[in-house]
């Protein structure tokens, strides 16, 4: 697609109005650990070098080790450096930004920690006019979650009885996932939360939420008038979401272990973008009518009976293989995994939206470590035309027209069709209209945490997971963890990396008469 075709859309304007952010600290607990490191520093300072942020914008580290203010700020070159999409560091922008750059040491636990807290957020409060707006990053595993919250509470800074007047500066709580191991631990850690924030307080960031393509799902559907009146099932045969990846679990074998292929990428990021994808048009773009819209959908998918979990599920586990001519090893030789381990590295299945929109059309969902490819696609397969005119020409072998979202890499959208291939004859052949983010617009887009990082500071939750969202997802993923749990072990096939997943996979799809789309 030529730049020059790439015309203004009056949705986009419709839905995010230019704003300014309110100087405010940002509270970063786990601040010496990964995420911070390799994201959250990184996306901090591009939001500074393109201007969203006021100069007065500060940070608060929080963690246990005994840093100053100076090894803080070394840190924080470091992991710009390092992993930030602007590079060099404009060394005029890394001046004023790191002047708001502070460091606390502090026990999660320690009471003493938090009241001294309290007395560095007024001094930053006084001396760069912060105002008093407050937001707490929790970067650390999610067994802290509530005991800082708690502490927060205390300590009188999580404010939850003045939630709806900011007017003397706000308190908002940002929470990683996992959000709950399950439905039941989901709601407990809710409710110890809610001792100190309240629902409008708190913001689950899903770093999915954030990616370009994933915000351009609502435009391409609500912005355009030649896709909504064929988005349902009527001209929709099936929709297929995967998320692949090539890397194996990394030295996170003792999460992974607890979590799973279903849990860490199902449960959240691949339920969200397919309510994004099944969801009704929202009356308005404010937050919570476009996240009834999205629980709406969840509402309509019925969990799986156990009658249905062999045919509409498959597990798989890899094992020892070869990865770009290089060994690797299989899922229970990695670090911190039990040697017979019957964790999940590889999810499919196959759900159904009850509702008018999609009634009787399938949702194949795949996700899985050590796969041939990294690459995150939503495809919208559409019904094949009838062929009687295209007897003889080998219609019969043509391919189903397809719409596919490309989250990552590559960000853009791609429309497959067929065409005539030039000549006497009729001979007809498949072709895709690529559209890409970077080629169309010349610019960069920005990385998923500066977007999500932005929006609470402006105070808009569109872009996270409200808890009805999570109760609902959850109550979907456990219904099938049960049934996987009175299932024999055989039921786990391992897979050679560098596949696409176990053959079970295709079985599912394939019973179907459809196949997964060649990636």
């Amino acid at each position: 697609m030529d730049i020059a075709t790439v015309q203004p859309n009056p949705l986009r304007a419709g839905m995010r109005h230019a704003r300014s952010v309110q100087p405010c600290v940002m509270v970063i607990f786990g601040a010496t650990g990964d995420l911070t490191h390799r994201k959250l520093l990184p996306a901090l300072y591009n939001l500074a070098l393109e201007q969203p942020l006021p100069p007065q914008f500060s940070v608060v580290g929080v963690a246990r080790r005994p840093f100053s203010n100076d090894d803080f700020r070394q840190q924080a070159l470091d992991s710009i450096n390092q992993f930030s999409r602007r590079r060099p560091v404009n060394q005029a922008v890394w001046e004023t930004f790191s002047k708001g750059l502070y460091y606390h040491q502090s026990q999660f636990d320690d009471p003493e920690g938090y009241e001294s807290l309290v007395e560095l957020l007024k001094q930053i409060d006084e001396e760069r006019g912060t105002l008093g707006n407050h937001i707490f990053y929790l970067a650390t595993p999610p067994s802290f979650y509530p005991i800082i919250a708690d502490h927060l509470s205390a300590a009188g800074l999580a404010r939850r009885r003045r939630a709806e007047d900011d007017s003397k500066g706000y308190a908002r709580i940002i929470v990683e996932k996992p959000f709950g191991h399950d439905l039941q631990s989901a709601l407990a850690l809710n409710k110890e939360l809610n001792k100190a924030f309240s629902e409008r307080q708190i913001y689950r960031i899903d770093h999915y939420l954030g990616k370009e393509t994933v915000q351009n799902i609502m435009v391409l559907r609500f912005g355009n008038g030649i896709f909504e009146p064929i988005w349902n099932r009527r001209y929709v045969d099936n929709v297929q979401i995967t998320v692949a990846e090539t890397l194996g679990v990394e030295g996170r074998g003792d999460y992974y272990e607890e979590a799973g292929a279903m849990r860490d990428m199902v449960q959240n990021h691949m339920m969200q973008l397919l309510t994004l994808v099944g969801m009704e048009p929202p009356v308005n773009f404010d937050a919570d009518a476009v996240r009834d819209e999205k629980v709406k959908v969840l509402r309509a998918i019925p969990p799986l009976m156990e009658n249905e979990i062999a045919a509409d599920t498959v597990r798989g586990q890899y094992g020892l293989g070869m990865i770009g001519g290089q060994p690797v090893k299989g899922y229970c030789e990695e670090k911190n995994v039990a040697p017979a381990s019957k964790t999940e590295t590889f999810v499919a299945l196959k759900l159904f939206i009850e509702n008018w929109r999609w009634a009787g059309v399938p949702f194949y969902l795949r996700t899985g470590k050590r796969l041939a490819k990294r690459t995150t696609e939503i495809a919208i397969q559409f019904k094949r035309p009838p062929y009687m005119l295209f007897r003889g020409t080998g219609a019969d072998q043509l391919q189903p027209n397809v719409l596919s979202l490309r989250i990552q890499p590559n960000e853009g959208i791609s429309l497959f069709f067929e065409a005539k291939v030039p000549g006497q004859e009729m001979h007809l052949r498949g072709v895709n209209m690529d559209f890409l983010y970077g080629s169309s617009f010349g610019v960069e887009p920005p990385e998923a945490y500066e977007r999500l990082l932005l929006e609470c500071m402006l105070g808009d939750s569109t872009l996270f997971t409200r808890i009805d969202e999570t109760e609902y997802s959850w109550t979907l993923v456990d219904s099938i963890e049960r049934a996987w749990a009175k299932l024999p072990a055989s039921a786990i096939p391992q897979y050679e990396p560098g596949t696409w997943g176990p053959k079970e996979a295709d079985a599912l799809i394939e019973r179907d008469g459809r196949t997964w789309r060649r990636l």
